[in-house]
């Protein structure tokens, strides 16, 4: 009696261990979430772009939009940089949902109307939103968690051998009767021998169905994890609560997904599910619920994206130096106050008057690019997540495209030339549909011959001028802003050039072409041979009296 009084102490202390390792990991858990509001996402071990990509991919096979953010342009605008700065997400369903919401966008402000309602609630109950967050943080992160892909293809994804697994899982439970019917010996061998068989086999089956098992586990994990947001108090509480109805008993046959290997007590649970074959026989009763209420299951998944995606966006609000709610309008303008660039430590804030084509001019380095990058930045985050990156913006609905940082395709066996034409050309192509679009280009076909460069590029942007559309071009052309004078506006950064301080800029816009020629006086700055200088000056000033040039001798 008295050993027997020792062992129940000794488990009953171990499972009090466990208990105090639970609560202590959870009040770590939620101090984590409460100090890391109001600062910048740190880099996480999840959240790889090729799994986002991957389940956005997927989305896109039942849900439409108007517009999307194609690869060159969020190639373009770093735009995998810019989610990390926003991602203040704790699982992969925010995660997945912001990454998606920065790719696809409708023309309507009906999804904004609903980004506002939960971020001003959220601004009203900072303890709610901060117990949301702590919830998520519970759920986690699985990255290439495939839950997208079951929602788009659910029946496509059932397990055969249902009833064989069925059969090795009750074996172990059915050797233990057997000791009432059976010699204790037969029943012991038919218990290790079911348990061990069942261990091997779950093993070996688990490296080849590892895709459905981590799929269905984040799956059931998440509506775990909707349970509890249900009962807490939100705009979209009914909504939750009417979707997540009859998807609530997964949790029930699905019982051995709900737990997670990262613990003492969840490895205990992970030995039993072996023991049981619980994940194989309960994978098809969960899949069979989410084939009956697949609309059901795909709308629990983007309320709760929503949860966590107007959380992130606040914090990306609170951290940034400035930002407003953009102004939609119907006119085919874009202006705004104290445009900057969100990945500068510290950003030249400019304005922006964007009514016609416009050529952006000036040398290397003085601010061309960083200016533009940043007008299409916050056009792109003000149709996505209402935000402009600016105290004043107004912008058209429109798609928003990019060619800027071409590359030559040695796979498609492209040149520059070839790669920078196709991807102009995509510009072009949108532009004729008549669909309003917001084109940003960084020095237009830069890699061919001067006279073939000016008189194409001229021509293009002639062109777009016919279309509802607006081109924002930097370029080092300025033989553009004369071509162009009629039917783009212009406006330009500057350098200074000195003996004490060499090349400065002040990065600041200013109205009209670039008119300085600062690259000769340079050379002369940097000690380059009298004669190079004198020569370099006489030819420019004979190609500006005569517009041809000078042959040397």
């Amino acid at each position: 009696m008295e050993a027997q009084l020792i062992v129940l102490g000794f488990v009953g202390l171990i499972i009090l261990i466990i208990i105090v390792m639970e609560i202590y990991n959870r009040l770590k858990l939620k101090a984590m979430v409460k100090s890391k509001w109001g600062a910048f996402p740190s880099a996480r071990f999840f959240d790889k772009e090729e799994s986002l990509k991957e389940a956005w991919r997927k989305a896109k096979k039942y849900r439409s939009y108007d517009s999307e953010i194609d690869d060159i342009t969020w190639y373009d605008l770093d735009g995998f940089i810019l989610f990390e700065r926003i991602n203040g997400t704790y699982s992969s369903v925010g995660a997945e949902a912001l990454y998606q919401r920065l790719r696809n966008f409708n023309f309507s402000e009906k999804s904004h109307d609903r980004l506002e309602t939960l971020i001003d609630y959220y601004k009203q109950n900072p303890t709610i939103r901060e117990e949301i967050q702590f919830q998520f943080a519970c759920l986690g992160k699985q990255d290439h968690n495939h839950v997208e892909s079951y929602l788009s293809e659910t029946r496509n994804q059932e397990l055969p051998n249902t009833t064989f697994y069925l059969f090795c899982g009750l074996l172990p439970i059915a050797a233990l009767l057997f000791v009432l019917v059976f010699p204790m010996t037969l029943s012991v061998l038919v218990l290790l021998g079911s348990i061990l068989f069942n261990v091997i086999y779950y093993q070996i089956k688990k490296e080849k169905l590892q895709r459905e098992l981590i799929c269905m586990g984040y799956l059931v994990q998440t509506v775990v994890c909707a349970k509890k947001l249900e009962k807490i108090k939100t705009p979209f509480q009914e909504e939750l609560t009417k979707n997540l109805k009859p998807l609530a008993s997964m949790t029930k046959f699905g019982i051995s997904f709900r737990m997670k290997s990262n613990s003492e007590a969840e490895m205990m649970f992970d030995y039993l599910a072996m023991i049981f074959m619980l994940p194989f026989i309960s994978y098809n009763f969960v899949l069979k619920k989410l084939t009956n209420y697949e609309v059901q299951a795909k709308e629990m998944w983007r309320l709760l994206g929503e949860l966590e995606v107007a959380a992130a966006v606040l914090n990306f609000r609170t951290v940034m130096p400035d930002t407003s709610q953009p102004i939609f309008s119907e006119e085919i303008v874009v202006t705004g106050t104290e445009v900057y660039h969100p990945l500068l430590a510290t950003p030249v804030p400019n304005e922006v008057n964007w009514t016609k084509n416009t050529l952006v001019t000036g040398s290397n380095a003085s601010g061309k690019s960083t200016y533009v990058k940043s007008v299409a930045i916050s056009c792109i985050l003000s149709a996505t997540i209402h935000t402009a990156l600016a105290t004043k913006f107004q912008l058209p609905f429109g798609h928003i495209l990019t060619s800027m940082a071409v590359e030559d395709d040695i796979f498609e066996g492209d040149s520059y030339f070839v790669a920078e034409t196709k991807s102009v050309k995509r510009v072009l192509d949108l532009a004729e549909t008549k669909v309003p679009c917001l084109c940003f280009i960084d020095e237009i076909l830069k890699g061919t011959n001067t006279i073939e460069r000016i008189s194409a590029s001229s021509s293009m942007i002639h062109w777009l001028g016919k279309y509802p559309s607006l081109a924002f071009v930097a370029t080092h052309d300025i033989e553009l802003t004369e071509i162009l004078k009629e039917s783009c506006d212009n406006v330009h950064f500057e350098e200074q050039v000195t003996k004490e301080q060499g090349v400065t800029f002040d990065y600041l816009l200013k109205q009209g072409p670039a008119t300085t020629r600062n690259a000769i006086q340079l050379l002369h700055v940097l000690n380059y041979p009298e004669s190079v200088v004198e020569l370099a000056k006489r030819e420019a000033s004979y190609f500006d009296e005569h517009r041809t040039w000078q042959t040397l001798k």
